[in-house]
């Protein structure tokens, strides 16, 4: 995530505020130029007036999840039709708002979506509403558990992602990670895995790239639920940590590919933040006589995972030192194998492929 300023008074800005603390503007994000802008009243009364220099001279209106505090974005005020950002067109069932806690929730829950919308922006990959692919256009469903005792399980289906209501109680989500012996277990987390099912299917199964990743990820072929039974029941083989970048990424070469995509999208995500802050790293911890590896570029716009991969691992080393110095678990439990970042190279090299294909 960039860093952003205020247009009025250069206060720094973060990507959930909705007001400058120093000057009090308004704050809302246009994701056409990828900018958190100040905002004045249009003269005209039509909505609002982005001070970010590249925004257009045409005024702005908030996307209708606003009035719920659930969304910052803008949408052109001249297009009545377009109620909702380009994150919230993709929302199919929202939880029921007359439950007390569903609003907080559910706020909990756009925060992390909206989160994810930045990085598929910024990596220009391709979306496809239902309206523009019946059959496997995204949408989104954020799911209570029934009232007759029924759970909803996260996951995805041919495009719909569905998001379990109870995910964004931090204390039922920290116990299912004890219970599931997870090293993560985040919202931001479980939508960058079921987007990773969604473009497994938009650009491997229909990009014709299926042998490609079968060399290796594995057959995607072989019977999902019978994969997924034999996890649960014998857990993952020996010797996985070398092959894979969690246990549950060994039950099938789907969860590998998407488990694999979560992790790019943390990567890039993470070190677009460190780019941003400007931050050095010395590239052999405890070696005061190694070179410093400075976080140079902006892992959007690399061409090759090489690069990504130089600054993202001094990075890990230093945060999870950080981390444990405050007596808190590593930032980054993972450790990425030669073959593992194999599977992020092609992970990367598809989404250069994609990059502006709608």
């Amino acid at each position: 995530m960039q860093l952003f300023s205020c247009q009025s008074c250069g206060q720094v800005l973060f990507f959930e505020n909705t007001a400058c603390e120093r000057c009090g503007h308004k704050l809302g994000y246009v994701p056409d130029i990828n900018s958190l802008s100040a905002l004045t009243p249009d003269e005209n009364g039509d909505g609002w007036q982005a001070l970010d220099p590249r925004a257009t001279d045409a005024p702005y209106r908030f996307c209708a999840n606003h009035a719920h505090d659930a969304c910052n974005w803008l949408v052109p005020a001249s297009q009545p039709e377009q109620q909702f950002c380009v994150a919230c067109q993709f929302n199919r069932t929202i939880p029921n708002l007359s439950v007390p806690g569903n609003l907080e929730r559910w706020c909990k829950i756009e925060i992390a979506k909206h989160r994810l919308f930045y990085t598929l922006l910024r990596l220009r990959l391709p979306m496809h509403t239902r309206r523009q692919d019946p059959q496997n256009g995204l949408m989104f469903d954020f799911l209570d558990d029934g009232p007759d005792g029924s759970t909803v399980m996260t996951g995805h289906q041919n495009g719909l992602i569905t998001i379990a209501l109870r995910e964004a109680d931090d204390a039922q989500r920290e116990r299912m990670r004890m219970e599931m012996g997870e090293h993560y277990r985040t919202l931001l987390g479980h939508f960058r895995h079921e987007i990773g099912h969604y473009y497994w299917n938009l650009l491997v199964r229909d990009g014709h790239r299926l042998e490609e990743c079968r060399a290796i990820f594995g057959d995607d072929r072989m019977d999902y639920q019978q994969a997924l039974q034999r996890h649960y029941e014998n857990g993952p083989p020996t010797g996985w940590r070398t092959q894979y970048v969690s246990e549950y990424a060994t039950c099938h070469p789907w969860e590998d590919f998407a488990e694999t995509w979560a992790h790019y999208l943390h990567i890039v995500s993470t070190l677009e933040t460190a780019w941003a802050y400007g931050m050095t790293v010395r590239e052999q911890p405890g070696n005061p006589k190694a070179l410093r590896a400075m976080i140079a570029d902006n892992p959007y716009d690399v061409e090759t995972f090489d690069t990504i991969s130089q600054g993202w691992l001094p990075l890990t080393y230093a945060v999870n030192s950080l981390n444990r110095s405050m007596g808190l678990a590593d930032f980054y439990p993972f450790v990425l194998t030669p073959t593992i970042l194999r599977k992020l190279a092609f992970i990367h090299q598809l989404v250069r492929a994609a990059r502006g294909k709608q």
